[in-house]
């Protein structure tokens, strides 16, 4: 597996395509304990001057642990044909199951942020904001009732992009 660091501004992404219909891999952790989980909602682009991602992790999710406790997280769009594991990713929890067993996906890690062989591409960022998401925020009150029927409300997390890398 070869991969290639390339600068945030040279990614050539349709993060429409690649967030809301491919889906990507966040992860959070380092190789001692770690967690992974679909997103279908982020957001790429620049804040505060720097190339930037939004993710967005729900407070029943495994994952947030691994994002509160750490300093960094990763996004990965996998390469086609790995479906099935985005499935099992997206829908099994990592306190349940071996998601790395389950799913068939390599890890790798850079540093202590977590890639995978199976990856197109890893966007490596390190947190600079998080927020919580409260009910009484929201302008549109229909996203409440069809996003957060359960009342299971997300936390924002807003990383600058350190790395970029490319798989080969």
């Amino acid at each position: 597996m070869s991969f290639k660091l390339i600068k945030p501004e040279e990614l050539q992404v349709n993060p429409f395509n690649d967030i809301g219909n491919r889906w990507m891999l966040l992860s959070a952790g380092d190789e001692s304990s770690f967690n992974f989980m679909t997103v279908s909602w982020g957001m790429l682009g620049v804040i505060w001057s720097k190339p930037a991602v939004q993710a967005y992790v729900r407070d029943s999710r495994f994952t947030k642990e691994f994002m509160d406790k750490h300093d960094s997280f990763s996004l990965s769009v996998l390469k086609p044909g790995y479906e099935k594991a985005l499935q099992i990713a997206g829908s099994k929890s990592g306190r349940d199951i071996d998601k790395v067993k389950e799913t068939g996906l390599t890890p790798v890690f850079q540093g202590e942020v977590l890639m995978f062989e199976e990856a197109e591409y890893t966007i490596i960022s390190k947190k600079v904001y998080t927020d919580f998401m409260p009910a009484g925020n929201f302008i549109d009150k229909d996203i409440i009732e069809k996003a957060y029927p359960g009342g299971d409300f997300h936390t924002l997390y807003i990383g600058h992009i350190t790395e970029v890398y490319l798989y080969q």
